[in-house]
């Protein structure tokens, strides 16, 4: 790469690449299946797990996890948007696809009814506890013990799968961090579950959870002068979808000081069918709003002084792991290393060494943070530690390149 380049240049160069090459990865990474038997629900239970473009099976490393309602349908909605938004946007998370394709009106609605709208509704409805039970008993469990998730959840639903999303954030708060509820069916049961949550939002402690909820454009089946202003006011069966949605948004503004942390988005030019692809970009990236890169005009500045820069990475980690619950690196390897490299090529030898080190601290198992320190020491001609590095990293890795580094540097 040619370093000439002006570094913010070259760091915007740097995301470039990692988004195409993000997005190669993607293509070539399907999602594999996987079962348990439910003693909770009597019944084989379907779900589909889709990793993190660099997952490593031996490594310690362990992801945020996101449980995805309707899975068939949903999860490759989630999984094309990580394609490219990850790492700078939102975390990398392996992806719980859950199938609802069998028992969906019963396992993902809140309350049992015998008439909807009127009219008998003969379908099994209202096991949505069942189903939580399910979750938190048996699914969460066996997915921390096979796969390498940590105890930050996002939760994500549409419709039905959405009024599912709300009633756990409501009943079972303790399950997942995050909760996207996309045009959920908040009017399920005459809006019972509302209700609820009235008395149960004035008296939880919701400090730590995030909620993104969206409405689609369709707010009356047949009258167009129905609009987002006017809504409210209309009391006919064809618009308590809509009122539904925006009485439980006012009902959770009315508590804000329970700590819930509330994102709401009107879409008026989608419909219920076709609200999930937004929702999810805007969802996500709106709850991990966080994890976003700061500082960057202070990265890119050659003003910022080596101290500085040590500040803004503690400050990243600190903040990671304040929301997350683990320690977890600030930034990528790569970027790291690369930082590094472009300092050498600048000659700002104390950054280099910063980022050196900081890529040695994050990822002590890496054997190319110790090669690159090597680099660093055989640049300034420190061939004593240029050695040991190299050495360090060849005890991590025993590739035929830093054996050969090792021999020349042992006879400089």
């Amino acid at each position: 790469m040619p370093l000439k380049l002006y570094f913010p240049t070259l760091l915007l160069l740097f995301y470039s690449t990692l988004i195409f090459s993000q997005n190669e990865k993607f293509q070539n990474n399907p999602a594999v299946s996987d079962s348990i038997y439910s003693e909770i629900l009597k019944e084989q239970r379907l779900f589909y797990v889709q990793f993190p473009d660099n997952y490593n099976t031996n490594s310690e490393v362990k992801y945020p996890v996101a449980f995805i309602l309707d899975g068939e349908f949903l999860m490759p909605t989630v999984h094309n948007f990580q394609g490219y938004y990850s790492g700078g946007f939102t975390p990398e998370m392996i992806l719980i696809g859950i199938s609802n394709l069998n028992n969906r009106t019963r396992d993902l609605t809140t309350s049992k009814i015998t008439e909807s709208y009127g009219m008998p509704y003969t379908r099994q409805n209202g096991e949505a506890e069942n189903f939580v039970n399910f979750m938190a008993n048996e699914l969460i469990p066996y997915i921390e013990k096979n796969y390498s998730v940590s105890s930050f959840r996002t939760l994500i639903g549409h419709s039905y799968g959405g009024l599912f999303t709300v009633y756990t954030l409501i009943h079972h708060p303790e399950l997942f961090a995050n909760y996207v509820a996309i045009d959920p069916s908040l009017d399920w049961d005459k809006q019972k579950l509302i209700k609820e949550a009235k008395d149960v939002l004035s008296s939880k402690n919701y400090q730590g959870k995030s909620l993104f909820m969206s409405l689609n454009g369709q707010l009356h089946w047949q009258n167009k002068e129905i609009t987002i202003d006017n809504v409210m006011e209309d009391d006919s069966d064809d618009t308590l979808f809509p009122r539904s949605n925006l009485s439980f948004k006012n009902t959770v503004e009315k508590y804000q000081d329970n700590g819930l942390a509330l994102e709401w988005k009107f879409y008026p030019n989608d419909l219920h069918g076709t609200i999930q692809f937004p929702s999810v970009r805007d969802g996500l990236i709106a709850l991990f709003k966080w994890f976003q890169m700061e500082n960057t005009d202070k990265i890119n500045s050659f003003e910022t002084s080596t101290e500085e820069l040590n500040s803004i990475i503690r400050y990243r980690a600190d903040k990671l792991e304040q929301h997350l619950g683990y320690v977890v690196p600030p930034y990528p390897e790569d970027l790291l290393n690369m930082s590094g490299y472009m300092s050498m090529d600048m000659q700002n030898m104390e950054r280099a060494k910063l980022y050196f080190e900081s890529a040695i601290e994050f990822y002590p198992k890496s054997a190319n943070a110790y090669d690159s320190m090597s680099d660093f020491y055989e640049q300034n001609k420190d061939i004593k530690n240029a050695l040991k590095y190299a050495q360090m990293a060849y005890k991590i890795e025993s590739s035929d390149y830093l054996k050969q580094k090792i021999k020349k540097l042992s006879t400089d």
